[in-house]
């Protein structure tokens, strides 16, 4: 058996299996009477989908037809499919998962306040896709110099005179920086807050104007930041950004002090300075 059919007989049991466990009332659709299946009939799924009976039992066939992201999505809000789900339907239907971005503007849990509370007293901070900062620990607020003025760092790295002051090698930095901006803006190309933000800076800053010119592309996900405390001095910070497996567009920032720079007994005394 190839791995198409054997994916193909997957999706066929997937399928009929959500679509059995669905009553027509949780679908908001009359019971018709008595039935001699349990479920839905294929007939009703392909009516809340808006696609032909034809086509999904084709589908739900294990038959190989060409499918799409927009006719899986409605599929799968047709059958009511969860976020795992939804990407398990795009993986036996052969095509890339789409990002489970969960539910926009959505607040963070107090699990992952938890976490940030726990990186204590390292810097700990979330940002959204469009590099909107969403949580943050104490530690953070006092290290890089966080106020009510700073909501997006993508702008405040290139406006905010106290947060873009606070890098020692801002001009080392930036291009990756806008770089990874640039890679965000191409992932979610219909996203269209990406270039508003992006029109914006150039407006506001000649030098994002500059790096947004270039097409370079990076993904970000671990590097040095350099850090100059108007109390603490020179800090060294060692970053990783991860990504939520539950909300792609979260990022979740942890630093560590780089060891033999002095930076853990800084901040250290930072925290204690100033206990909030």
């Amino acid at each position: 058996m190839t791995a198409s059919r054997g994916r193909r007989d997957q999706l066929k049991e997937f399928l009929r299996a959500k679509r059995e466990a669905l009553t027509p009332a949780e679908a908001g659709m009359p019971s018709g009477g008595r039935r001699r299946t349990p479920g839905l009939r294929r007939e009703e799924v392909a009516v809340l989908a808006g696609v032909g009976v034809s086509w999904y039992t084709w589908l739900e066939q294990g038959r190989d037809i060409k499918v799409s992201d927009a006719v899986l999505d409605a599929v799968a809000r047709a059958l009511r499919l969860d976020e795992a789900e939804r990407a398990h339907l795009y993986v036996l239907a052969g095509l890339n998962p789409p990002d489970p971005a969960g539910r926009p503007g959505a607040p963070v849990s107090e699990q992952l306040r938890a976490v940030l509370d726990a990186w204590m007293p390292n810097p700990a901070h979330v940002l959204d896709r469009h590099y909107n900062l969403v949580a943050m620990n104490d530690a953070a607020r006092w290290v890089f110099g966080f106020d009510d003025d700073v909501r997006n760092c993508m702008v405040a790295f290139f406006t905010h005179p106290t947060y873009r002051g606070r890098f020692t090698e801002w001009h080392e930095f930036a291009p990756d920086m806008v770089a990874d901006f640039r890679a965000s803006a191409a992932r979610y190309h219909d996203d269209p807050v990406f270039g508003l933000i992006a029109a914006d800076l150039c407006a506001a800053s000649a030098d994002f104007a500059e790096l947004w010119a270039r097409p370079d592309v990076r993904s970000r996900s671990q590097g040095i930041k350099a850090i100059t405390h108007p109390e603490a001095g020179e800090l060294t910070f060692e970053y990783s950004l991860l990504r939520l497996p539950d909300r792609a567009d979260l990022n979740v920032v942890l630093h560590t002090p780089r060891p033999g720079t002095g930076t853990k007994e800084k901040v250290e005394s930072l925290v204690v300075a100033d206990p909030g």
